[in-house]
């Protein structure tokens, strides 16, 4: 203990002297710490400490950085030991630049050369001449889903809930927002049945029964919960166009990205070739 307080009291000591020193003191770095060859200086935690801090906690950032350091460079010290003698570290290190100089560069062409815009009807005849990609795991559904607690309104919600009449259900996402502990009222859109099934009471529906389980309301006691099954399609089936159109977009721009590189090459080699600046020796 008194030696981490003797660091603590040292470091701050430096601190405080890089602060409030004279400028003939600060020609001359201070030394924080030292592991074999690498050294810790005081100039390197310049905005490690942040204005206005006092000094007990400057002491503790300060001392944290250091030993995170210490930490550091013994791991790369034991590491550089251990390298294996087979290793080439200067190869790996210029085939990784290589890889991170060529990423940035074909992210660059990407961004000024790609079209980015994937037409709803591009997405749909991706869909229809691929559709054994797009083959449901496990069954989805639309539905909408209340979760009321005990005490909200009920002689409201069930008029609400019940009515077949277009103009109520901005009334009732009204209700919602004032009173559900959750809700889903999206009619449009796709959920998992485990998603669904996981905010409803255990068992309420599953695989087997949510085909002809279409609607119901139940409690817990500590809430009650209103839901309504609007369309199923079974797991291991081709999933409906407007579940996956994200995922067809998302391969057409793939798509369209190895394209343009694999031409921006072929263009930049046949360019290069007609001026000499490629020689194929045989």
């Amino acid at each position: 203990m008194k030696g981490n307080l003797l660091f603590i009291f040292l470091l701050l000591g430096a601190l405080l002297w890089r602060c409030g020193g004279s400028d003939a003191q600060r020609k001359d770095d201070k030394l924080l710490a030292q592991v074999y060859n690498k050294n810790l200086y005081l100039s390197e935690l310049e905005g490690i400490v942040p204005e206005g801090t006092t000094k007990e906690d400057s002491a503790l950032m300060v001392s944290a950085y250091a030993q995170r350091w210490i930490r550091e460079q013994l791991l790369m010290y034991e590491a550089e030991r251990n390298i294996p003698k087979d290793l080439d570290i200067d190869e790996l290190v210029r085939s990784y630049r290589a890889s991170l100089v060529r990423f940035n560069f074909e992210e660059q062409i990407i961004a000024e050369k790609l079209d980015s815009t994937v037409s709803e009807a591009e997405m749909k005849a991706f869909y229809e001449n691929n559709r054994d990609q797009f083959q449901l795991e496990s069954t989805i559904l639309k539905c909408l889903l209340l979760k009321l607690p005990s005490d909200a309104p009920q002689t409201e919600i069930n008029k609400l809930w019940y009515s077949r009449n277009a103009a109520d259900e901005p009334k009732l996402n009204t209700y919602a927002k004032q009173w559900a502990a959750f809700a889903m009222l999206n009619r449009e859109k796709w959920y998992k049945l485990e998603e669904v099934a996981a905010l409803l009471p255990k068992g309420t529906l599953t695989a087997d029964n949510v085909a002809s389980r279409r609607e119901g309301t139940l409690s817990d006691g500590d809430f009650r919960y209103y839901y309504r099954v609007l369309e199923t399609v079974q797991g291991k089936t081709t999933a409906p166009f407007d579940y996956v159109k994200e995922q067809a977009s998302k391969v057409i721009l793939h798509k369209r990205k190895q394209e343009l590189l694999e031409r921006w090459k072929e263009d930049l080699y046949q360019k290069e070739l007609r001026r000499e600046n490629v020689k194929i020796v045989q």
